[in-house]
């Protein structure tokens, strides 16, 4: 066999093998996108999940509306945090603890405030996002290895944009003169359409590429101990800080409402969208939300008894490096702006999926058809070489 002839069929190898890197990446592109509207799907089958409206004009309860009608329905609960959701169809994930320690997130309807039912520990959502995030391997002391493993592809990602778009010439013809032939093959429509979803999801590849690596380097940081946080460690209240009731009775506690007009006062345009209730007697009050920035929460711990705020978390805490790599999880997820700002992230996770895919049909003709030549040409030459010596041996018998 020829040098030649050898490249090539270590070459074809060469191709076979990284076809199951193809499968991967295409696995994890389906996942993440299915993982984008998880939340939505898990809502369509399970209807305690739902906010039903009892009438179109009915408001929304205050979070001490909500905390007083679960008081009133089911008195031993332990109300630990109450969590509303971006999208008002949603109802609230209330964290509760049973007087045995049991600790559940049960479905409160937000306009009523009945529980609904509990929510599961592990449903699709915690699924597909776990399957695309670390593929469901353990993390046993620090990051899985499959956490690494599919964080990695943010760096093949990025670089297979780059080339492309160094690859394709005049890449941006292809917005006002867009090319898909449906009627010269399988080949050239696959080929047309990876060229054209490439040149239209440019800037929502650069963002998964960005962000997937971000996602390595922070578990490199982490398993490293090394932190770039400046948020400070709150201590807990001091024993001056906690009053004392005559009777031995826990001291009254400032109402929600109240404690969120404070963290509002604290932070202007705040939509409180979470509160953590103290969990003993020298715990804080915390209060969350977004608020101009979507892609980043602030917060306000506060004193439950008076009112004082202990410690403030707002976007002006934040450094610059901070500020960019705190934005990275919901720029990922699409997780940040409602229904709609998904269901974009959907469709170009969707569309990312189908240009793996039409990449990974591409190659494997190609790669299929080397092998055939490759087949051919050998089998030719072993027709040829045995007829040369068939021939050899009919003339020495003459």
């Amino acid at each position: 066999m020829s040098k030649k002839s050898r490249s090539k069929i270590w070459f074809l190898v060469h191709s076979w093998l990284a076809l199951p890197i193809w499968f991967f990446v295409l696995i994890v592109c389906v996942t993440g996108t299915l993982a984008v509207v998880s939340q939505e799907i898990v809502w369509l089958a399970s209807p305690q999940m739902r906010a039903s409206q009892p009438s179109d004009d009915a408001p929304l309860l205050s979070y001490d509306q909500v905390l007083a009608a679960i008081k009133q329905a089911e008195p031993q609960l332990l109300v630990e945090s109450i969590n509303r959701p971006d999208e008002s169809h949603f109802a609230l994930d209330v964290d509760v603890a049973y007087p045995d320690g049991r600790t559940v997130t049960v479905y409160v309807n937000p306009y009523t405030g009945v529980i609904q039912g509990a929510a599961p520990e592990f449903n699709f959502r915690a699924f597909t996002r776990a399957l695309h995030g670390w593929w469901l391997v353990p993390f046993t002391n620090g990051f899985s290895w499959g956490w690494y493993l599919v964080s990695f592809l943010g760096l093949p990602l990025l670089v297979s944009l780059i080339t492309g778009l160094v690859v394709y010439k005049k890449f941006w013809k292809g917005f006002f003169r867009p090319t898909l032939r449906f009627r010269h093959g399988a080949r050239i429509f696959w080929g047309d359409f990876h060229r054209l979803s490439g040149i239209w999801s440019i800037w929502f590849i650069a963002v998964m590429s960005i962000t997937g690596t971000w996602f390595l380097i922070q578990a490199l940081l982490f398993d490293n101990q090394i932190s770039i946080s400046s948020a400070p460690v709150i201590p807990a209240m001091s024993r001056e800080a906690v009053p004392i009731s005559a009777d031995g009775t826990p001291p009254p506690r400032i109402d929600l409402d109240r404690a969120i007009a404070i963290a509002q006062e604290k932070i202007p345009g705040l939509e409180a969208s979470s509160v953590s209730l103290p969990s003993n007697g020298y715990s804080h009050l915390d209060i969350s939300g977004r608020g101009w920035y979507p892609l980043m929460f602030q917060s306000a711990t506060i004193n439950p008894f008076n009112g004082e705020i202990a410690a403030s978390r707002l976007l002006s805490d934040r450094n610059a490096l901070e500020f960019v790599t705190e934005s990275m999880r919901p720029l990922h997820t699409g997780d940040f702006g409602g229904l709609w700002v998904k269901l974009i992230w959907f469709f170009f996770g969707l569309l990312l999926s189908m240009m793996v895919l039409s990449g990974l049909l591409i190659w494997t003709k190609r790669t299929a058809l080397a092998t055939a030549n490759a087949l051919k040409r050998s089998h030719k030459k072993t027709r040829i070489a045995t007829a040369q010596v068939n021939r050899e041996t009919s003339e020495a018998s003459l």
